[in-house]
């Protein structure tokens, strides 16, 4: 994998480190600031469900991660390509159950990601 095809994932991982703190680790004090549409007073009860769905962003990361670290060209790029895949359809997911804007933020960059991985 190229060291331009590099950049994206490392950025993409870095994201999905600041989603899984976020979720597991500031979900009542930042959380209510990212996620505005939901009532405060459902992020205290949450907290539990918040940092589940932080721990699966880990793994995203930790594959993307796994990725850059991989000296073989072609084992990298089909390891970023499986994970990028994840955070895309994660991505697609919650735009379709949750809110259009996780396509934005998770899908966008995966899909930016994946041409770059595929095509660099």
């Amino acid at each position: 994998m190229s060291w331009i095809a590099m950049v994206p994932v490392a950025l993409i991982a870095l994201l999905h480190l600041y989603i899984l703190w976020l979720e597991m680790f500031a979900w009542e004090t930042r959380g209510p600031a990212a996620f505005s549409s939901l009532p405060r007073d459902l992020f205290k009860p949450t907290k539990g469900l918040a940092a589940n769905q932080g721990l699966y962003n880990g793994f995203l990361a930790a594959g993307l991660i796994w990725s850059l670290l991989i000296a073989d060209p072609d084992w990298a790029r089909n390891v970023a390509t499986c994970f990028l895949l994840f955070v895309l359809v994660a991505g697609a997911y919650g735009a379709l159950t949750a809110s259009r804007r996780i396509f934005l933020i998770q899908g966008v960059p995966a899909l930016i990601g994946l041409a770059a991985v595929q095509l660099l």
